[in-house]
């Protein structure tokens, strides 16, 4: 079976449009449509900088990688920031694969704690919750937000560029349908510009199960 757009064999078919591509195309194609996203919602300006917020999963390198390339040819600059949690056997492998990952593509990484900026870790907050039933997603991602803006605004960032996918943007909706939050349906618009610091989904119309194709076949650790 071979490639739609070249002589090479394919290795990946979009159910939802036929098309069958080999892993060049495939990333290339992944690239045009991130490009497109930035492009149609008018995302990022001249001369900005923008803040990737990155994990060190597989959504957050891809993105940097391809805003990496992006920013070489066009009129924008980039930094990453990644954000350390203080979670004991867990956060310091991401870390390093993040750390590498920002040497092999020459980007500058800085990194915050939870315990300096707030000076306690996750695990300590956990600790300090008054409520039980507040769940630790709810008080880590209230802090990871926080930590992801003060980030952003210590570098002189324009924008914050997150790895959020077009799954990530459907479960969203279908929550806050479920529960009747129809005023978050509203914000959910790929730039959220009305904030001092724009924050950025680029991936935001592109599947996750593309974003991991597109990972595996440009080598790109998670």
């Amino acid at each position: 079976m071979k490639c739609d757009y070249c002589e090479n064999s394919a290795v990946y078919t979009r159910k939802y449009s036929g098309q069958k591509l080999c892993s060049e195309c495939f990333s290339n194609s992944i690239v045009r449509k991130t490009a497109k996203t930035i492009s149609k919602h008018k995302m990022i300006k001249n001369n900005e900088l923008v803040a990737v917020a990155v994990s060190g999963g597989k959504d957050s390198l891809a993105l940097l990688k391809i805003i990496h390339e992006m920013s070489s040819s066009h009129n924008f600059r980039i930094k990453a920031i990644t954000i350390d949690e203080g979670i004991p056997g867990y956060r310091n492998e991401a870390l390093e694969i993040v750390e590498k990952f920002c040497d092999e593509l020459n980007v500058e990484l800085k990194v915050y704690s939870y315990k300096d900026l707030f000076e306690l870790t996750l695990d300590e907050a956990l600790d300090m919750r008054e409520n039980e039933k507040t769940s630790s997603c709810s008080i880590c991602g209230t802090l990871r937000r926080r930590a992801i803006d003060h980030a952003a605004k210590d570098i002189g960032a324009d924008v914050i560029a997150t790895g959020h996918n077009l799954d990530d943007t459907l479960q969203t909706f279908v929550i806050n349908m479920l529960s009747g939050d129809t005023n978050k349906i509203g914000w959910m618009d790929p730039d959220t510009s009305s904030n001092s610091l724009r924050k950025i989904k680029p991936f935001c119309e592109i599947y996750e199960s593309e974003i991991v194709f597109y990972a595996f076949t440009n080598d790109i650790p998670f």
